[in-house]
């Protein structure tokens, strides 16, 4: 009877198990890799049968799109959070009248959360997720789906300085791109260097922004 009362007890909606699910394959997927995601593996870590996994996900090709969906897509509202335009952030420079970040602000934010280790797990998976959608179709379309939205998100903080006349571009779009190759190369040199990086070489996204967007050196880190 005790043991019929804790199950009750402890049972969570499908919407809260599904979740549940995605959250413990994210982190897996962040630590260890996709490869690591198995509907076996996420049962182990939730203390659960496997086949409850597989109620929610049949697939384990399913399970590995959607975990890396879910990393990527909350790393972006780290860096980028929707909206922040008409939001101070709590730790991004305010506008000049002390209310919104600016978009130098926002883009100054975004290089420093992108700049050290924190970011190097992320931009492990994202290298990770690249290699193995060669051959599975759902990671490929989540991994053009997550790509779209980090270059969509960075675009409109570029366009919206560009419109009030703190930047300087011909193409946000392609100021965006060159960005996004650095720091994809840097991630690539960070998942293969464990010597430490140079000044110079983690600064380069930064030195790349600053000179398409007309910006000084040090206009994004404050050393301006």
């Amino acid at each position: 009877m005790s043991s019929s009362v804790q199950r009750k007890r402890i049972r969570k909606s499908p919407e809260a198990r599904r979740a549940e699910i995605v959250g413990t394959a994210a982190a897996v997927a962040l630590a260890e890799g996709l490869e690591c995601l198995t509907l076996r593996r996420i049962a182990e870590e939730l203390d659960v049968r496997p086949g409850l996994i597989s109620h929610y996900f049949p697939s384990v090709e399913d399970l590995v799109a959607e975990a890396f969906g879910t990393a990527a897509g909350a790393e972006l509202e780290v860096l980028l959070p929707a909206g922040a335009a008409g939001q101070a952030g709590a730790d991004g420079p305010p506008g000049a009248d002390g209310g919104a970040p600016t978009p130098t602000g926002r883009l100054a934010r975004f290089f420093a959360r992108t700049s050290g280790e924190a970011y190097d797990a992320i931009s492990g998976l994202w290298i990770n997720a690249r290699h193995l959608s060669r051959y599975r179709p759902l990671l490929r379309d989540r991994v053009a789906e997550q790509e779209a939205a980090w270059r969509g998100r960075l675009e409109a903080v570029i366009s919206e300085g560009v419109e009030c006349g703190e930047f300087r571009t011909e193409d946000p779009y392609v100021t965006v791109i060159q960005i996004l190759v650095v720091l994809d190369g840097l991630g690539a040199h960070a998942n293969t260097e464990d010597r430490g990086r140079p000044e110079a070489v983690t600064r380069m996204a930064v030195t790349t922004a600053e000179r398409e967007l007309g910006l000084p050196h040090g206009a994004l880190t404050g050393d301006a």
